[in-house]
């Protein structure tokens, strides 16, 4: 029997971005890169688990707008077009880096884009058809996140905001997996008192802390992160642990910065002359990256030494190997102080491995195999194996808390982004005033309901105060808050005056095609 057990939590999201009015889109590119660079290598680490039988568990989270946009013909079809380009640039620097050190790395490039696209068609496109085939084959427990991974905390002044964030992505998670979710990954792991109980509503087991949030709760939790607690409703709060977050999280000191790793900034799209990389860029001519980046991280210093994939390879084995050392003294360690074998948690964005650290599914393959093939202290299990083995745990409420920077609100609510909020609230009064006006709609007064409520969703994301805060693309996550409040604003001045305009309704349907089974009614009482 195991000493201790390893919970590995992967949060794959991305925001709603979808753009069919325009030609090209550098915000869709998000999605692009996340499916080349993360989904489809993870896929691949779960394919070859599933063929060696090695004994493996995980627990997913998918957030439903990224679900959504992963079955949106519209954005597989741009997909295809970005992969084709992809291969086209590939061919191209096939002839222009012969016999130069960077030829290897771009064998390498098109050996993937192979790969991807073999994948790809295994699935039709669809990489849901791959989670539901990992999940039936007990590798992965998928759950869920908000709809639109809305900031809770900052939406409770209406309870029914917070209400329908739960509700829609519980039916659209319904929709996909055929039965409820057994957990909820929280947006930003941010946490006040009071939304357990609506977790409870849809019979949801269990949600994540980050550790402050379960270590400063009503009662001292007794194990501290290493086991959960119950909210007083039954609900179960896993903590995050911070030893494990900092080794595969921090950039300066955990893996990802090893000099053999890929250098993330060094890209070909911003590097090679204008006119060889025009047609592969943005046709306004603004430089993007393009996956190619041909260095290694080298040291801290701007000059690059070419990136040696099998030097790289190495390094995940050998760090893969150095933190499942570290958990198992972790728990023996523990293990002494415990009346039950430790939990340790370990919380990352999905997007972590393969985008921002490229060996990063190849370190988890390696550590998970480990795992199951060269120790017998550590089990991995989901929150739910661990529940069902040990069903008594302590009683109290957890923290305000988020895995933000401090550890609270502030990088949602802060100079740069506090001007959205009373915005949204106001929307949302008025969402739940439309619902309880009209309680049994038909025809086109039902659908601009509906559309009113997704315009709502959709600007409650938490992705747009991020950006905000961090000042990376402001112009883009304030156009879309205020994009979707005009359109809200808009359909709300249709609805009251009875004016609807068919063309903008219809419009705004084909733009944001998510939630097709929202129903704008559960605005009308803030009760779960």
């Amino acid at each position: 029997m195991a000493h201790g057990y390893l919970a590995l939590i992967l949060h794959a999201h991305l925001p709603f971005v979808r753009h069919p009015e325009h030609h090209w889109s550098l915000e869709e590119r998000w999605l692009y890169e996340a499916i080349s660079e993360c989904y489809v290598p993870l896929i691949w680490v779960f394919q070859g688990w599933e063929r060696d039988r090695i004994k493996a568990r995980l627990t997913l989270s998918l957030s439903p707008t990224l679900l959504t946009m992963m079955t949106d013909p519209f954005l597989q079809g741009r997909y295809r077009q970005h992969l084709e380009r992809t291969e086209e640039l590939l061919a191209r620097e096939l002839t222009r880096t012969a016999g130069t050190p960077f030829f290897p790395v771009v064998v390498m490039y098109r050996n993937r884009a192979a790969r991807l696209r073999q994948t790809l068609e295994e699935y039709h496109w669809d990489l849901i058809g791959a989670w539901q085939r990992f999940k039936q084959a007990g590798i992965l427990e998928i759950i869920t996140c908000a709809a639109t991974h809305g900031y809770l905390p900052l939406l409770m002044l209406n309870p029914a905001a917070v209400k329908v964030q739960i509700q829609a992505a519980v039916e659209l998670y319904r929709q996909f997996f055929g039965h409820n979710p057994p957990g909820f990954w929280l947006p930003e792991c941010a946490y006040a008192p009071g939304l357990e109980s609506y977790l409870k509503a849809f019979n949801i087991k269990y949600f994540f802390l980050d550790t402050h949030g379960l270590l400063f709760a009503s009662h001292r939790p007794r194990f501290g992160v290493f086991a959960p607690i119950y909210c007083p409703n039954e609900v179960a709060a896993f903590g995050r642990d911070v030893e494990s977050s900092r080794q595969v999280w921090s950039a300066k000191e955990g893996y990802p910065g090893d000099f053999d790793y890929r250098e993330y900034y060094r890209d070909i799209g911003f590097e090679l002359d204008y006119d060889y990389i025009k047609d592969f860029i943005h046709p306004d001519g603004i430089r993007v990256a393009t996956g190619l980046k041909y260095y290694r991280i080298t040291g801290n210093t701007e000059r690059k030494e070419p990136y040696r994939p099998e030097w790289a390879r190495n390094k995940a084995q050998l760090h893969a190997g150095n933190f499942l050392f570290n958990r198992e003294h972790q728990i023996r360690y523990l293990s002494r102080f415990l009346d039950r074998p430790p939990l340790i948690v370990a919380p990352y964005d999905a997007e972590l491995f393969g985008h921002w650290w490229f060996e990063g599914p190849q370190w988890l393959d390696f550590l998970v195999r480990k795992i199951a093939q060269e120790q017998e202290v550590i089990e991995l299990v989901t929150p739910s194996d661990y529940l069902q083995r040990h069903p008594c745990n302590q009683v109290a409420t957890p923290c305000a808390s988020s895995w933000g920077n401090r550890g609270y609100h502030e990088v949602w609510l802060c100079g740069a982004n506090d001007w959205i909020y009373r915005h949204l609230h106001w929307a949302s009064d008025r969402m739940s005033e439309l619902a309880r006006d009209h309680p049994a709609s038909e025809g086109w007064q039902r659908r601009a309901l509906n559309q009113a409520a997704r315009e709502l969703l959709l600007a409650q994301a938490s992705d747009w105060p991020f950006i905000m805060a961090t000042g990376t693309v402001v112009d883009y996550a304030v156009r879309r808050v205020k994009e979707h409040l005009h359109n809200f604003l808009e359909l709300y001045q249709q609805i009251t005056s009875n004016r609807l305009r068919p063309d903008f309704i219809e419009e705004l349907e084909q733009r944001h095609p998510l939630f097709p089974h929202l129903d704008y009614r559960a605005y009308a009482t803030p009760d779960p």
